[in-house]
């Protein structure tokens, strides 16, 4: 549903259920499941590059990338340093060109990059790969969501955010698993019958027979090239999605906005519902055209970006609403929720599995446990509320990690798979995801995407994707060295980030549970924000009798969505 729709949220809205509003219209929830595949493509890229970097063919061709921590770290954070200048590009773009054809642009883009990955014959060709993919999951990040907010209705917008973090742990899950069978492709190993060199640890220069490896390049490359499949099922899909009514209310194509929010209500032009809302988003446009005019004048292109940006952060209320959901990212990347993602098998071998496919096994346990705990928060986040999940999560992760630190700390040399402080090491890595999974990997979504006032919340959710993925990228780059370097110490080290996190979401998180998003304001104590929305209701009240009686709704109902074509 369209932001403005949320100006006249009935307070009851909150006590129905997901399911209770999937009975009346599944349609809107068919939707914005399969946009979710924009998540899964995300989560895919996280779970499956962290098998593809240990498997011993993936090393016989790109071996500075499998032996040198720091080539290895910019092998992994290429991709997420893109991703976060996509998601920066991508603001100016779906305005231009509109959420659904922005999310198309996405996918293509990610095909090519994809595709470089997958047939890649050089270091080359695979970090190419990585940085085109990851421009396009950076858009995906920032438009999926604003998608999924603007064509919701308003009583279960919290739970589907929720849905968009559970689509991301599925594409882990599978991306584990995938992992974990496709390293049998030929083998596990390059040369079963010659042993390692120093005995322990495979080495892409000496531990290769001379009929080179003999365990299959489709190890690696299969796991990267299924990616293409629902990537390729999701833009194609998005050809027959509907348009934003907000976007197209933006762009003055008032029928088409009406035929697309009826299309998404699943309710007849004329009904009073559909009038309603419509009236609710026209009246946000117009308020916003008003806005932007006595702000920014004529001011055009970058220009007219820099002074948006710097009326946010010179704003004390935007700028704390800023700095609260960018802090948040910024602590669930430095928690290191992404780096025993994209490192799993180093970690579970550090606890002492013994040869990658075991590692692997254990790394595809732990994408069980990440999917499943997400749905704890799709039951609690409305009940207990969104700082409580934060910090109980916040001391779970913090304790779990100091506990794993302490038996790497004193059972390094002995550790192995008989070892009992091993295991007992490896469960408490499964306790970490357990967590962080309920906690910080969903509220992180969910609260920036609830805080900020109609007039700046593309540009804030803009600014908080943004954070996500360079600290994600920071975190990314250095683990491996520091995994190799510190070892233990690399989890004191997030552990200090979770106590740091909990003390945040103590004094520094406001609890949103069971507000409306025109309540924040008061929250935030924002008397400009309330001006504005007084404003909006004279505007509302001007274009009403205008609008209802107009001839906009006496329009017969589209049965093609190609009507809305651009």
């Amino acid at each position: 549903m369209a932001r403005g729709a949320a100006i006249a949220v009935d307070p009851n809205l909150e006590q129905r259920s997901l399911l209770a509003v999937a009975n009346e219209n599944s349609f809107v929830i068919y939707v914005v499941i399969f946009i979710s595949l924009g998540g899964l493509l995300f989560g895919y890229d996280q779970g499956v590059i962290s098998g593809i970097i240990t498997m011993e063919n993936f090393a016989y061709h790109f071996p500075r990338i499998y032996t040198d921590a720091s080539v290895k770290g910019w092998f992994v954070s290429t991709f997420l340093l893109t991703a976060w200048y996509g998601s920066l590009l991508n603001g100016q773009i779906t305005d231009r060109i509109g959420r659904k054809n922005s999310m198309i642009v996405a996918v293509v883009i990610f095909l090519i990059g994809s595709s470089f990955q997958t047939v890649a014959l050089n270091a080359t060709m695979m970090f190419m790969g990585r940085a085109i993919a990851g421009l396009s999951v950076g858009m995906l990040t920032m438009v999926v969501p604003l998608y999924m907010a603007e064509i919701s209705p308003p009583e279960i917008r919290g739970g589907l955010v929720v849905l968009q973090q559970l689509s991301i742990t599925i594409g882990i899950l599978i991306a584990f698993w995938i992992d974990y069978f496709s390293n049998y492709i030929g083998g596990t190993r390059c040369a079963p019958d010659i042993p390692y060199e120093n005995g322990v640890s495979f080495s892409p220069y000496t531990d290769i027979g001379s009929d080179g490896c003999r365990q299959s390049s489709a190890s690696w490359r299969l796991p990267l090239g299924a990616q293409l499949v629902p990537a390729a099922i999701l833009g194609v899909g998005m050809t027959f999605m509907p348009y934003s009514p907000r976007w197209l209310l933006m762009r003055g194509r008032e029928e088409d906005a009406i035929f697309s929010l009826s299309q998404i209500r699943q309710k007849p032009v004329d009904h009073p519902d559909i009038k309603s809302e419509y009236i609710s988003i026209k009246s946000e446009v117009v308020f916003e055209q008003l806005r932007h005019a006595e702000k920014f004048g004529d001011a055009k292109g970058w220009k007219l970006e820099v002074l948006q940006y710097e009326d946010i952060l010179s704003n004390k209320s935007s700028f704390r609403r800023v700095f609260i959901g960018s802090t948040m990212m910024f602590l669930g990347q430095f928690m290191g929720c992404n780096a025993l993602i994209y490192y799993a098998p180093t970690i579970f071998g550090q606890l002492g599995l013994d040869g990658n496919t075991t590692s692997l096994l254990a790394t595809g346990v732990y994408g069980i446990i990440n999917c499943s705990s997400t749905f704890i928060a799709l039951f609690l986040i409305d009940k207990v509320g969104r700082r409580v999940l934060l910090m109980w999560g916040a001391i779970g992760t913090g304790l779990s990690l100091l506990f794993v630190a302490a038996i790497i700390g004193t059972h390094h040399n002995n550790l192995s798979e008989s070892s009992l402080a091993g295991w007992i090491g490896i469960i408490l890595i499964y306790i970490y995801d357990v967590n962080f999974s309920y906690s910080w990997a969903a509220v992180c979504w969910v609260l920036p995407s609830e805080i900020f006032p109609l007039a700046i919340r593309s540009k804030g959710i803009s600014l908080t994707t943004s954070a996500t993925w360079i600290n994600n990228f920071i975190v990314g780059l250095v683990s491996p060295k520091m995994l190799e370097t510190i070892t233990y110490g690399t989890y004191i080290f997030f552990a200090a980030f979770c106590f740091i996190a909990y003390v945040f979401a103590l004094w520094f998180v406001p609890e949103t549970r069971m507000k409306t998003l025109e309540e924040m304001d008061d929250v935030f104590g924002d008397s400009t924000a309330v001006e504005d929305k007084r404003r909006l209701q004279q505007i509302t009240l001007g274009l009403e009798n205008e609008i209802l009686e107009s001839e906009l709704f006496g329009v017969e109902r589209p049965d093609r969505v190609e009507l809305l074509a651009v």
